[in-house]
């Protein structure tokens, strides 16, 4: 099938992080995947929650959300004790992701918090935000070190996250809205830049899915997520 914009069945979006994005945050990331848009910000905080105090180590946490207008159709905004499950779903695996390449005993006792705000959405929102915080927290983390407040440096390998699916029988990496919404398999893929998995969500939309589609799935989504980690190298390295 050919796609809306014209790109290969491999191919991911056009893809950029763009860097202090804001001036308050020491790590801000403007993550773009097509027109998909989402700022993440890295912050730290004195503390850790009180199920690690006393223990001599950090915390990692993350917060997702859509802002109102991320949607043509209007979102209400997230309000105090009544976050939607989905945002809920998406933070707790951006949270996880991150916490798999991060040495939290290096940290001392304080909290990294993440935060993900969706300005555009059109698909693969939580994978972008997964990709683009990374960015983020590398530069929170530099900016701690250079002021001493690290045990080590605690970053031990990059993460990122794509999303793949089967749309008219045909397995399509990056997937856009009008892909997504009619995929018949959607999957998101996190890995490392040790070339290992933190999460595969695999779901039949339609039919189920083969094992050679989920091999499919995989093998495009390594693909894409190794040039991710080539694109984060290249935006750290800009001045």
């Amino acid at each position: 099938m050919a796609r809306n914009d014209g790109r290969a069945a491999n191919d991911l979006r056009p893809v950029s992080f763009q860097r202090r994005f804001t001036d308050t945050a020491p790590g801000s990331v403007l993550a773009c995947f097509g027109r998909t848009r989402v700022l993440c910000t890295a912050m730290y905080t004195d503390g850790v929650p009180p199920f690690l105090q006393g223990r001599g180590q950090g915390w990692l946490t993350a917060e997702y959300a859509m802002l109102p207008s991320a949607s043509p159709d209007r979102k209400q905004r997230d309000r105090t004790g009544k976050v939607d499950g989905r945002s809920i779903e998406i933070q707790r695996l951006i949270g996880r992701s991150l916490r798999a390449v991060v040495e939290l005993n290096k940290l001392t006792e304080r909290t990294i918090w993440i935060d993900c705000d969706v300005i555009q959405a059109d698909g693969g929102t939580r994978c972008a935000a997964i990709t683009g915080a990374w960015v983020a927290l590398h530069d929170l983390l530099t900016f701690m070190d250079g002021r001493r407040i690290l045990r080590a440096w605690p970053l031990r390998t990059q993460v990122a996250a794509v999303s793949v699916g089967r749309v008219a029988g045909q397995i399509l990496c990056d997937l856009d809205y009008s892909e997504d919404s009619k995929a018949e398999t959607d999957s998101n893929i996190v890995m490392t830049g040790s070339g290992e998995f933190v999460e595969v969500q695999a779901s039949a939309e339609g039919a189920p899915f083969s094992r050679g589609d989920l091999d499919a799935m995989l093998e495009t989504g390594s693909a894409a997520i190794a040039r991710l980690f080539e694109l984060q190298k290249t935006a750290l390295a800009a001045k």
